[in-house]
């Protein structure tokens, strides 16, 4: 293959913008999907990836921009999901499953209802080869601003989300973290919601932080490790979804899965391995 091909993908404005929205969106995510996966709302970013399509629906018919149905939608179902929680017997995990399939089963039923030339593929699954300027915007405003938060107050968040009595005791704002945190997470799926869509949002708020985990130890380097591999799957996917004719967005999940697939396979060999040398010296002792 030749240079001229191989370069062939970045001599198009919409493989360019394709591109430079993998970068945008890929940062919030991964420093996201961090919190996430250790504070174990890896379910929660799921649910509220599906709950904003109401929102979406409801935007197009009063004509208002679309990103505020769906950042409304999002927080509702954060919300409803922690009053339901914190008030009934059923856990957390059920309510969300309730919540977030109700209010997608919801956003379904509303925009089958109603006569529209929005394309509902676009908005479950994104269009990345379609993102456009505006698009760029405000997923660079909205990634900026959490990316900001999240690494300004990264202790704080840790620590709330390890032992929340802890940070309470401490003097930490623990109902506006908890908060913060959702609407960080409400945001970062708007963010996304031009790129890889409503469905596949939830793999790049979930597997980065589950890969990282997998591969390093600190929190420190537990962002900086998933940030990287963000980076890489979504710039990877991409290029490659040009060669062999697929969509950009699950192209990258695919790219995260197997990553994720072959960190998991290193830490059970180096786990065995750990055991193994473990074991012989015990045997050596005795």
């Amino acid at each position: 293959m030749s240079v001229d091909t191989l370069l062939l993908p970045f001599q198009f404005p919409f493989m360019q913008n394709a591109f430079a929205i993998s970068v945008v969106v890929a940062v919030p995510t991964a420093l996201l999907s961090c919190f996430l996966v250790l504070k174990g709302w890896a379910l929660m970013g799921d649910a509220v990836s599906h709950a904003v399509l109401p929102g979406v629906v409801l935007a197009w018919i009063l004509k208002i921009p679309l990103i505020v149905g769906a950042f409304g939608a999002g927080m509702t179902c954060a919300l409803v999901t922690g009053y339901l929680s914190h008030n009934s017997r059923v856990k957390r995990d059920t309510v969300m499953g309730v919540v977030f399939s109700g209010m997608f089963a919801v956003g379904i039923v509303m925009y089958t209802a109603i006569t529209t030339n929005e394309h509902l593929g676009h908005v479950l699954f994104g269009n990345m080869l379609g993102v456009g300027r505006a698009d760029l915007l405000t997923a660079s405003s909205i990634s900026l601003v959490v990316s900001m938060v999240l690494l300004a107050k990264w202790k704080d968040f840790l620590l709330h989300a390890f032992d929340p009595a802890q940070a309470q005791a401490s003097g930490l704002p623990t109902g506006l973290l908890h908060y913060g945190l959702l609407v960080m997470l409400s945001l970062t799926i708007v963010a996304t919601l031009s790129s890889v869509g409503i469905i596949l949002a939830v793999g790049l708020l979930i597997a980065p932080g589950a890969i990282a985990f997998l591969l390093v130890r600190s929190f420190g380097r537990m962002m900086l490790v998933a940030v990287l591999v963000t980076i890489a799957a979504m710039l990877a996917g991409t290029y490659l979804s040009f060669f062999i004719d697929s969509a950009p967005a699950p192209t990258i999940i695919l790219m995260l899965t197997g990553t994720f697939v072959v960190a998991f396979v290193r830490r059970e060999m180096l786990t065995r391995a750990r055991s193994m040398r473990t074991a012989a010296a015990e045997s050596g002792k005795d």
